[in-house]
């Protein structure tokens, strides 16, 4: 993590009355002040005899605990030689501890844990979890065994299991477009023997040449108790804590003491310049320092400058070279801050034809503008108040990668507080125009690392090298030590309290959708409009896209830094987004500023100017983007998929951000008889979770929208009752340069997804829908040719096609194609869902809805989902007894009657002459294609709508 994530828990609530919510349209946004002042996270905290820290947050809102547990060790503390260490051991210790061997996912998907991971970087390793409360004493149990007991348990196909599997993470990070600019910028700005000098992820060689006995030497210096912070937060109290954290955490004797290494901040002698080339669409200029951490009194100070300068929407870089100058498509600004220094970055992608060095050298004037004359105080007061409502939403969260118990842990681990959120959220508010031109001047005006990508065949390079083939021996199945006694039962789960959903109207027949959260002071509003992909106009794709991106680019009253001004200065988000079935603008505020809030995003949904000169600026700023997509592996694989399952189907319309000859056509008309035709009144529904009650809501929503009508005919979309039969092949994208490949299949199924596809998702966690299915556990675990595969069913309004998605390294992708292949086979025919993963699959289903619908953004998604698939309200309040009433063998008949592999289209992105003559030896028919030629979307469209592994709607 980089920086502190603050804020949280039921205390939040006092931000309403903080703000003095109004929702006249004329209510003053709260101050920064008094939104931090009003900013608690209760904690207590205890220490182990033998050094654990323990903190322990209360929030009743759910019946589920975080336990999240971090280790003072990252790859900072690794010497030379060890490079990459921390982070194999955080895969290690998922692959089983001696009292609890096996995947450490299984026991905790069977609890019906959400939110678990593990990260590294370079300050601590972290691992985390949400369970329901009556399974925290086997989450404890789980994570002491591995802190305590794990050494036992490493043997040698484990180690150069996970070893593969961390080379393959790397080379998937290699793999996309400027995917080594992390390793220049980390040579350029630090010596090789400083700690923070060397990326995460690590050196592959030293990791092929660790022994077994250095990593188990390594984890005992580094991963003691007295070396670990553990939080839980969320339905405990420290009273039911404390014996708990005493009897299984209390006899792990203390380790050696971690030593932190010392990191003085480097300062460049001379400004130094680098060019490297990438198979990139568009040149890429960088400026990068290193910079004071968080605990120094500049951190917040340097983070207003990042945002001033290219963080925020109304940014001076932004403002200077993406929307007036037009030199640029895309710029950024960041300060990401680490517990002893931090990186202070620019980045500018340049629009194609501009000179790069016009834009280098506009970067630099606008930064000498900045250190001269400082920010303004409306600059820095956006800014704050922008970052302040951005923690409160992730605060709503107790676990997760944002939630209470990061913000705790991190505060403990980094800075001996877990109170250090509420100090820095002080210092943020005290931030004035002075404070941060002194900082800025102080750290910005040394000498730059300047690092430019342009285009070009990538230098050699060696990590990207496959490593001699080695046979690796799977892991036996070890059997328990049982020194500690048997894994801890799992007491009755509460069960799932969804908010009552309700509906309204306003006067013009708009449908609401509401429901009551009360957790943070947060109104979170989506308008949903029946179009989507399926919508987009067939020999003008790219249209919507288009439509929605200048949606917020200028209305009648206000042009688009006047817009990104209001939004900054309200807290507010203002998004658009497109699914295959739906177009949906949607406004996330605090509820102390929700009229001023709903006065903005009415203007912007009703009156959007579509300015000539803006309508040419962000044309080209998607053209770009379309350069982009045509470079990145994954954008090939959704450009191509999709025609392939779905032809003569409006979804197979999609083509990520458009037809680059049909967007570079578009007119001011085009965009605005979308608009008319589609986004208005008749196709809409609004739906809405807030603290604050119906009527109020309403009322709001009714004054500003209700007045609302459509102008001229609605637009219409046509599925064809049955689509064409596909023919099963390999088209293979030659991609030269890939370290590695994507591989991505494809089946249409028949089904449509309004019909009951529960059964059919629940029978797929055990093959494709979750870190244990099948094809994950073969390609990743056993054979570590993979970073991660998953396999899932697309739940469109109209069609649900199984897709499958499996990254693998370059010289394994015919054989992972042939293992995939065997796999499905296997599991719809001789090798079907058994009785344990049944019954993971029900039990962790029932007891992770808890967990999953935790927070306001989870409600109203389902809300969403509910409708679109025309499912009832009580969808969620009453899935429980539908689980329950399933059995094994009809899952199977399900799964069985619908999968087919023989049937599947699979795409393949990388380097042809490394892939095809694997691909050749498969028995299907093989198409080249060069990526060049995916550019024409009406030949080869993308899909738009993606679901995490494990994800798929239910």
């Amino acid at each position: 993590m980089t920086k502190t994530r603050a804020l949280g828990g039921a205390a939040m609530l006092a931000l309403a009355s903080a703000g003095q919510a109004q929702t006249a349209p004329a209510a003053k946004p709260a101050s920064v002040s008094s939104l931090v002042q009003a900013v608690t996270i209760p904690y207590q905290q205890f220490v182990l005899k033998n050094g654990l820290r323990v903190i322990v947050s209360t929030d009743r809102k759910a019946p589920v605990v975080a336990v999240s547990v971090w280790y003072n060790v990252g790859s900072k503390f690794e010497p030379k030689g060890k490079t990459g260490f921390a982070h194999l051991f955080e895969h290690l210790m998922f692959n089983g501890s001696e009292n609890a061997p096996g995947d450490f996912f299984a026991p905790l998907k069977t609890v019906g844990a959400t939110d678990f991971n593990g990260t590294t970087y370079y300050d601590r390793t972290n691992y985390f979890e949400t369970v329901p409360t009556a399974a925290l004493p086997r989450a404890l149990f789980l994570e002491s065994d591995r802190m305590g007991y794990l050494t036992g348990a490493i043997t040698q196909a484990v180690l150069d299991e996970q070893r593969g599997v961390v080379q393959n993470e790397k080379r998937q990070g290699d793999n996309q477009p400027y995917g080594l600019t992390q390793y220049k910028v980390t040579e350029g700005l630090f010596p090789a023997t400083h700690p923070y000098g060397h990326t995460t992820i690590g050196s592959m060689a030293d990791l092929d040449a660790a022994s077994l006995q250095t990593v188990k030497d390594w984890f005992h210096d580094h991963y003691g108790p007295n070396n670990a912070v553990l939080v839980l937060a969320g339905d405990i109290d420290v009273a039911t804590a404390r014996p708990l954290v005493e009897k299984y955490f209390g006899g792990i004797a203390r380790g050696p003491q971690s030593v932190v290494p010392p990191a003085p901040i480097p300062t460049l002698p001379a400004p130094v310049a680098e060019t490297i080339k990438d198979r990139v669409a568009a040149v890429m200029v960088s400026r990068n320092w290193v910079v004071p951490g968080l605990n120094d009194k500049d951190g917040a100070a340097l983070d207003v400058a990042a945002g001033v300068l290219g963080g925020l929407a109304s940014s001076r870089l932004d403002n200077a070279l993406v929307k007036q100058e037009k030199l640029a498509v895309r710029v950024s600004a960041d300060n990401e801050s680490f517990s002893q220094l931090g990186l202070f970055q620019i980045r500018a992608i340049v629009r194609p034809g501009v000179d790069p060095a016009l834009v280098a050298r506009r970067v630099d004037e606008i930064v000498a503008e900045f250190l001269k004359n400082g920010p303004t105080a409306d600059e820095v007061s956006r800014y704050a108040t922008t970052a302040v409502a951005d923690k409160v939403r992730g605060l709503e969260s107790v676990g997760g990668f944002d939630g209470k118990a990061v913000t705790l842990a991190e505060g403990a681990l980094y800075s001996n507080d877990p109170g250090f959120y509420k100090k820095q959220l002080e210092e943020l508010a005290r931030q004035t125009p002075a404070s941060v031109k002194a900082a800025a001047d102080r750290w910005l005006g040394r000498p730059t690392y300047a690092l430019t990508v342009v285009p070009g065949p990538r230098d050699a390079y060696a990590e990207a090298k496959v490593p001699p083939k080695v046979d690796v021996v799977a892991a036996p199945e070890a059997a328990p030590k049982g020194t500690r006694g048997t894994l801890p039962a799992v007491g009755e789960v509460a069960g799932l309290s969804f908010p009552t959903v309700e509906r309204a109207r306003l006067s013009n027949g708009i449908e609401m959708v509401y429901a009551n959260r009360t957790a943070v002071p947060i109104t979170r509003l989506a308008l949903g409009f029946d179009a989507g992909v399926a919508a987009d106009v067939a020999d003008k794709l790219g249209t919507q896209q288009l439509t929605l991106n200048m949606m917020d680019e200028g209305t009648a009253t206000r042009d688009s830094i006047a817009i990104a001004e209001a939004k900054e200065r309200l807290g507010a988000q203002i998004g658009e987004a497109q699914s295959s079935d739906r177009t949906t603008l949607s406004l996330d505020v605090p509820s102390a500023n929700l009229g001023a809030g709903l006065d903005l995003f009415a203007d912007i949904v009703q009156h959007p100017a579509f300015a000539e000169a803006e309508v040419a600026r962000v044309r080209n700023q998607q053209l770009a983007q379309i350069g982009q997509e045509l470079t990145n592996p994954n954008g090939l694989v959704q450009r191509v998929l999709p025609k392939l399952v779905n032809p003569g189907s409006p979804y197979a319309k999609a083509s990520g951000s458009g037809d680059p000859a049909a967007v570079k056509a578009l007119t001011r008309a085009d965009l605005v008889a979308f608009q008319q035709a589609w986004l208005r009144p008749e196709k809409a529904k609004i739906f809405v979770v807030s603290d604050r009650p119906l009527s109020e809501v309403k009322a709001a929503l009714e004054a500003r929208f209700g007045g609302w009508r459509g102008t001229g005919p609605a637009g219409t979309k046509a599925f064809p009752a049955n689509s064409p039969a596909t023919r099963s092949r390999i088209v293979l994208i030659d991609r030269p340069d890939s370290p590695q490949s994507v591989i991505a299949a494809g089946q249409a199924t028949g089904l449509k997804g309004t019909e009951d596809l529960l059964p059919l998702i629940t029978a797929n966690d055990a093959l494709g829908g979750s870190f244990l299915g099948r094809i994950n556990m073969d390609i990743r675990e056993t054979k570590h040719w993979s970073y991660g595969v998953n396999g899932r069913f697309q739940q469109l309004e109209y069609a649900a096609p199984y897709i499958v998605s499996a990254p693998v390294q370059a010289d394994k992708t015919g054989a992972s194609l042939d293992a995939l292949r065997q796999d499905v086979r296997e599991f719809v025919t001789t090798k079907p869902m058994t009785q344990e993963e049944f019954d993971r699959a029900i039990t962790g289903g029932i007891r992770a809805l808890p967990g999953n619908f935790e927070t306001s953004p989870a409600v109203l998604g389902a809300m969403q989902a509910n409708d679109l698939f025309r499912r009832p309200d009580d969808y969620y309040a009453t899935i429980t007894q539908r689980y329950r009433a399933m059995t094994l063998p009809a899952l199977n008949a399900a799964i069985d009657r619908v999968v087919d592999p023989a049937k599947f289209v699979w795409v393949v992105v990388g380097d042809a002459k490394t892939v095809k003559p694997q691909l050749d030896t498969l028995g299907l028919p093989v198409e080249v294609m060069p990526a060049a030629s995916v550019a024409g979307a009406t030949a080869m469209p993308a899909a738009s709508a993606r679901t995490a592994p494990g994800a798929g709607v239910k």
